[in-house]
């Protein structure tokens, strides 16, 4: 655009900001928020700052993501907050994350998301006791956590699975496919990651809930009633989990087909092995 005599706006920066964030290049995302300003005179928006919050946590930049929230020129809204205390989950930062709570549920003390994601960070530091606090509260308030589901459509027709669905009429079938997938992608490397199974039970009861996540269902049951080399749509109200998105990877090897999923988040391509969005969302 520069080379061309195009004059970049602020909707240019948003999407240059969100390709460095689902990337990873946060060097190059902050030189872009002070371009955006020193050069081309334009005035960052609360997006524009709540998109560089989230790809400094989602890097692991914990303190650098808080002391930006800090020194906003506006006041954070309820999405940065949101951002910061996910990515403390996912990088097991009890002290931010606390504190990106405590903001969070002040902005929105109605939202169960809100609960959920420091639920789930007091599960992913063990802390049960917290996290079974945190669970009472919400029943106390009367909300309930949307269990996960995935949903496929074949033949005009939309299937619905939810996790540990095990009531559906092919719900047998489908259970032994993954069975019999898992034995293959085990022998190129797949290996369970019960980090993703935020409850207080043995191992073997972990793995047992990951293979009954519903993504995995709809894949399964996708793969009993389509053509080889058929192309597998699949679409998730959550972020899809470590398990499964390592799982699938290896899936579309041993099956040899593309298999797309649509989490709350992004697109997912899954071919030979391999994700588009390179291990990194």
């Amino acid at each position: 655009m520069q080379r061309s005599g195009c004059r970049p706006d602020s909707y240019t920066f948003m999407g240059v900001l969100m390709a460095c964030n689902h990337t990873g290049l946060v060097t190059e995302g902050l030189k872009y928020l002070d371009q955006m300003q020193t050069l081309h005179g334009i005035k960052p928006k609360l997006e524009h700052y709540s998109c560089v919050v989230d790809m400094l946590g989602r890097a692991g930049q914990l303190s650098e993501a808080l002391k930006l929230v800090n020194e906003l020129p506006y006041e954070p809204d309820s999405g940065i907050w949101s951002s910061l205390l996910s990515s403390c989950r996912n990088y097991r930062d009890l002290d931010i994350g606390e504190k990106a709570s405590k903001k969070l549920l002040e902005l929105g003390p109605e939202k169960v998301e809100n609960y959920v994601l420091l639920s789930n960070l007091y599960a992913g530091l063990g802390k049960w006791d917290d996290m079974r606090q945190v669970r009472r509260k919400m029943k106390e308030i009367g909300l309930q956590k949307d269990a996960g589901c995935s949903w496929i459509e074949i033949g005009g027709k939309v299937y619905r699975f939810l996790v540990g669905d095990g009531g559906f009429l092919e719900s047998k079938q489908v259970q032994k496919t993954w069975v019999k997938l898992e034995k293959k992608i085990s022998k190129i490397g797949y290996k369970p990651d019960t980090s993703c199974v935020l409850h207080e039970l043995e191992e073997e009861e972990k793995i047992k809930i990951l293979k009954s996540h519903s993504e995995k269902l709809a894949i399964s049951f996708g793969l009993l009633h389509t053509a080889e080399g058929t192309t597998l749509r699949v679409c998730k109200n959550l972020r899809i989990c470590v398990d499964c998105h390592n799982a699938i990877k290896l899936v579309s090897k041993v099956v040899e087909r593309e298999i797309i999923v649509r989490d709350n988040k992004r697109f997912h391509h899954f071919k030979s092995g391999l994700c588009s969005c390179g291990d990194y969302w």
